[in-house]
Order: structure tokens, then sequence, then C-alpha cells
């Protein structure tokens, strides 16, 4: 199997978003070496890591989106509903005893690209604005002047 390649038109623009796009195409990667070395024990770790990682970043992106106000974003968690649903299945027949190492690579390669192309790329203008709207207010009592009291004790 070989290594899935980062490619520069799946970043969004959105750091933290993209760090952790590549968190799982390195995920993919770590599963086509483990079944090089025919360790299925590695390849049931980072089954396990995907689907816990995968949950927590759905569910920030889902946030980030809610925030924004993005107009689709119950049809995306929907989508990543039956990713994760995916994800889960693998994990059971994986348990069972299945070889599932090649199938779950070029399912991660085809609808991670996919997912991001389509689907990610079209919260991200929305998601710019309000990230934007929201570090640009400086003002007292605004979401950055909270935070930053709040996380580091700034302007008291």
């Amino acid at each position: 199997m070989s290594r899935i390649e980062w490619q520069d038109d799946l970043d969004t623009g959105i750091e933290v978003i993209d760090h952790q796009h590549r968190r799982m195409v390195d995920m993919a990667n770590a599963v086509c070496e483990a079944q090089a070395r025919g360790d299925q024990t590695a390849i049931g770790g980072v089954l396990e890591g995907l689907l816990d990682y995968t949950l927590s970043h759905f569910t920030f992106e889902e946030a980030l989106m809610e925030d924004a106000g993005y107009e689709f974003t119950d049809a995306h968690k929907r989508v990543h509903q039956v990713y994760a649903g995916r994800i889960e299945d693998y994990r059971r027949r994986f348990r069972s005893g299945e070889d599932i190492s090649e199938e779950l690579r070029a399912m991660l390669l085809g609808w991670l690209f996919q997912h991001i192309r389509d689907d990610d790329w079209a919260y991200v203008d929305s998601v710019k604005r309000n990230i934007l709207k929201l570090t640009g207010d400086t003002s007292e009592g605004s979401w950055l002047a909270t935070a930053l009291r709040r996380f580091f004790g700034a302007g008291k």
C-alpha cells in the first residue's frame, strides 16, 4: 500500500481545521505502515485513534459551523454521522478478525479528500468571516477581549 500524500488544494485556509485534516491523513498512512509490517495490533490501535480523533474533529468543525450560522450545518452533521458509522463498522469488522486495512485506506483516501474538497469547502467562507468578526473586535466585552481576560488575565 502506498502512502497518501497531502495535496495543497485540500487546505481550507483555516489553520486548525487544516491541521486536523492532515492528522487524519497521517492516521491513514499509519494504517498503511502497519499493514506493510503485518502488525494487526498497530492497525487496531490506529483504528481506535482514528475513530476517537474523527469524532472530536467533527464536533469541533460542527461548532465552528454553528457559531458562524452556516445554513447547511445539519446536512453536514448527517454526512459526518454516516462517515463515523462507517469507521465504527470497520472497527467492528476488525475486532471480528477481518483484515480491513486496504479497504479502510481506500475509503479514507476517497472520502476524506472528497469531503474536504466539496462539503468542507462549502462552509469555509462563513467560518472565516465569523472568525474574523470574533477576533477583529477587541473592544471591552467582545469575544476576544473576554477570552483573553478569561485565559490570560489580560486587561484586568
